[in-house]
């Protein structure tokens, strides 16, 4: 391994946008080719639960699916930089992960797939962004900075710690913490168990059913986002937003963001802390608190150990 990585202990990376915002942009490409694998081959769960990745010992991985009577994993591997694609009969394929076009990355992928008997009709194009090129079609060659994707899985290791620990703090019904590659965040959300509005959808190249489907019921989600400030932010909303909730009070340097319509914490706050942890989780609760109780939630009912 280079010295200059840093490993999966230790302090917090840095991961300074306008360092691997390029790198950034084409995993979320990618993400979005193999998350289509795992939402073509696994059946329906509510609020889309079925199509997220899950930060692994080395990446970002499909966990376990189902195709032709065996067991299969597909894992972006930021350690030796390669797209593992494991079956449970022992059968292997590797994708390097490269400086390369999306048609080709796309093209490598599904050949794989296909060569593993894995019949896996997707979209053939990406969601969620502003410019959705189809991936067959996508002749850009996009940038991969191994450094930089390992310290994005760093991070991820970290954010899901964090995450996993706040996420046991309640017995009501609540999402696993995983990575939707459609907005390209690890999240985790808790619900009140009452349905919400219509969610009136509206996001770019993605239709509105799904933003339907995954807000249809009161909740308060909170993650990870390698966006809204120099190296990132933790996030937190709630939906149905109750009266008052932009004005609930955080400690600094969180803040609501009115374009966002949620709070963001800066991921450069987080890791220069004394305890990185403690902020994110003092982070987590208030903004958690301020949908519970401007929401009117049975907080006694879904809080463990309340």
């Amino acid at each position: 391994m280079n010295p200059s990585e840093t490993t999966s202990r230790g302090e917090w990376p840095e991961l300074s946008l306008a360092d691997w915002q390029d790198t950034r942009d084409t995993l979320h490409l990618w993400t979005q080719i193999v998350g289509k694998v795992r939402l073509a081959l696994e059946p329906m769960v509510n609020h889309w639960w079925q199509v997220p990745l899950y930060v692994s010992h080395r990446g970002l991985t499909t966990s376990l699916m189902h195709a032709v009577g065996r067991g299969v994993e597909i894992e972006f591997d930021f350690c030796e930089h390669v797209l593992r694609l494991d079956t449970t009969d022992d059968v292997h394929r590797r994708v390097t992960l490269e400086p390369r076009s999306g048609a080709s990355f796309y093209r490598d992928v599904m050949a794989a797939a296909d060569d593993l008997g894995i019949d896996a009709r997707i979209m053939g194009r990406p969601v969620e962004v502003p410019r959705a090129v189809p991936f067959a079609q996508d002749k850009e060659r996009r940038s991969y900075d191994p450094a930089a994707a390992r310290r994005f899985w760093v991070a991820l290791v970290h954010a899901d710690r964090v995450l996993r620990r706040f996420r046991a703090g309640f017995a009501g019904k609540a999402s696993p913490v995983h990575f939707f590659w459609g907005s390209f965040d690890l999240a985790t959300s808790r619900f009140s168990g009452r349905p919400a509005p219509l969610h009136p959808g509206g996001v770019p190249n993605c239709p509105d059913r799904v933003q339907q489907l995954a807000y249809s019921h009161e909740l308060s989600s909170c993650g990870f986002w390698p966006g809204g400030s120099t190296e990132g932010s933790f996030y937190a909303y709630a939906y149905p937003a109750p009266a008052g909730f932009a004005d609930w009070p955080v400690n600094p340097p969180a803040y609501f963001d009115k374009d966002l319509g949620e709070f963001l914490l800066p991921y450069a706050a987080v890791r220069a802390a004394d305890d990185p942890d403690a902020m994110v989780h003092t982070f987590l609760q208030a903004t958690y608190e301020a949908a519970a109780t401007l929401g009117g939630w049975d907080r006694d009912a879904l809080e463990a150990g309340r």
